[in-house]
């Protein structure tokens, strides 16, 4: 199979909170850029996160909003003739390595609630209509979802193919993993790996490989360089560029590739 025969590498971030999820999604975009994808990251997480580990600063507003307008008093809608790839051309805000970020937005105390739930609503129809785009099929998707499994279960994610589920060594995380991997499988007849974060050592591994009852298809070690990287609000890949987490997940976006090109 070829790449352009290949299915496209639209793929979920899930876990729980805290997990690493943001660290894997905006490390993992600009991994698979740098090999050659043109990669939308797709930020459905209301709180701060992929912006810092993409290396941009957050945008002002929700850019999605001009792809929106009021349907009524109370209610929103896509504009006339706004579909899934324009508003990818429109609304995503460019990222080092090629990739560009879309995203719902961010909720704080100056935001318009009603016009929000417009861009969620907007959100959601878009990446529910991606896969009916051929120039779609070009892009490679990595979304980053807030933490639990309530996105999965709501369709934020269905345009993905596969999600990865991010995953501590703790009994909270992995309940909050297993949960995700069976909404992927089961409720989206979607392929879940496990990704390992922050692992200190060989007993944490058989500790997690046991709550798990399966082998994660890839182990990030703890690294203090990435920790400092994620408290300073920058980008891993730049700020921790060649630590043992960051090659880690620069291994895994090339595994991705080759899954890929095997069709998942």
């Amino acid at each position: 199979m070829t790449a352009t025969q290949a299915e496209p590498l639209w793929i979920a971030v899930a876990g729980k909170g805290g997990a690493g999820k943001s660290t894997v999604s905006g490390t993992l975009s600009r991994a698979l850029g740098r090999l050659g994808h043109d990669v939308v990251a797709m930020d459905s997480d209301t709180m701060p996160g992929m912006c810092r580990s993409l290396g941009i600063a957050e945008p002002s507003g929700t850019r999605l909003m001009e792809a929106i307008e009021p349907a009524d008093e109370r209610r929103w809608r896509l504009r006339k003739g706004v579909g899934p790839v324009r508003t990818v051309q429109r609304c995503t805000t460019p990222a080092p390595d090629g990739v560009r970020l879309l995203q719902l937005g961010k909720v704080d105390a100056d935001t318009d609630v009603a016009a929000f739930t417009g861009a969620a609503l907007a959100f959601h129809e878009i990446v529910g209509k991606l896969g009916e785009s051929r120039t779609a099929r070009r892009w490679t998707l990595i979304g980053d979802l807030p933490a639990g499994p309530r996105h999965l279960a709501a369709g934020f994610a269905s345009y993905a193919r596969g999600a990865l589920v991010v995953v501590e060594p703790t009994s909270q995380s992995v309940l909050a993993a297993r949960r995700c991997a069976r909404l992927a499988r089961e409720h989206m007849g979607r392929p879940a790996w496990y990704v390992a974060n922050k692992v200190r050592d060989d007993a944490g591994r058989r500790r997690l490989v046991r709550m798990l009852g399966e082998e994660p298809v890839a182990w990030i070690p703890h690294d203090p360089v990435v920790a400092a990287a994620e408290r300073d609000g920058l980008a891993a890949i730049t700020a921790a560029a060649g630590s043992p987490a960051v090659a880690t997940i620069e291994r895994l976006a090339a595994d991705l590739d080759q899954r890929r090109l095997a069709g998942l």
